[in-house]
């Protein structure tokens, strides 16, 4: 027998992939589904969980539960779905507090998006992004090499912000960051993590972190991957059940 929570979730799953609540749409709030499926306002927020995990909905606080507004009915994909969120979606700088984390911009730069990055950025395929490279240090040791695509009509950046912290940037801009959806995975060193000096030779297993961020209204705001020497990376992660 399936646990109340499974069984709302798995309802209010296929009515997202019915287009009963289509991407970007507010859902009825916990009391009312509560009301409907005659169950308990944290059974309800269990279900959502759920489907925030499988990066169906969000939650903004004080507002409501969304559809996710990259969220495509009926399309299974692989594209940052289905991952559970790994610590918080904090970068370098607010994650290493209390260190001192330097970077060498290795490219700030414009272009016109792929056909790729434009669906999962939810933007239109002639607006531009910015390329961004960088090498994290923290305390004077290679921390992580970083590769963002992010749509220019964000924010305005300068290799003076990249030096310091873009998440903290953002936030002085005013902006929210809700979330993240993050794939984690194992890879073999290629030339670029030689150069940059994440490995010491080719083939070398590095730590692969891929990730679409949004910002509270929903918008996916970066695409970005991260690599890491294995040697000195490691994952920490709280889950209450």
């Amino acid at each position: 027998m399936a646990y109340k929570y499974k069984e709302v979730a798995n309802t209010l799953r296929v009515q997202i992939q019915n287009g009963k609540y289509e991407p970007g749409e507010l859902m009825p709030d916990q009391n009312q589904i509560a009301k409907k499926f005659n169950t308990t306002r944290i059974t309800v927020h269990k279900a959502l969980q759920l489907l925030m995990v499988e990066g169906m909905v969000y939650s903004k606080r004080g507002s409501g539960t969304y559809v996710r507004k990259d969220y495509v009915p009926n399309q299974h994909s692989d594209n940052f779905g289905k991952v559970s969120p790994i610590d918080k979606p904090f970068g370098a700088t607010m994650t290493n507090q209390g260190k001192k984390v330097t970077s060498k911009v290795l490219e700030l730069s414009a272009r016109i998006p792929t056909t790729e990055e434009a669906n999962k950025l939810i933007i239109q395929p002639t607006e531009p992004v910015y390329v961004i490279r960088l090498v994290r240090y923290v305390n004077g040791k290679i921390f992580a090499y970083e590769h963002t695509i992010m749509p220019t009509a964000i924010t305005t950046l300068t290799e003076e912000i990249l030096e310091k912290s873009i998440y903290g940037h953002l936030q002085q801009e005013g902006l929210s960051i809700e979330g993240t959806h993050r794939i984690v995975r194992a890879d073999k060193a290629d030339e670029t993590d030689v150069e940059t000096g994440i490995a010491k030779k080719i083939g070398e297993p590095v730590l692969v972190i891929n990730q679409l961020s949004y910002l509270d209204d929903g918008q996916p705001f970066e695409i970005s991957e991260s690599r890491f020497p294995y040697q000195t990376s490691r994952l920490t992660a709280d889950i209450t059940l």
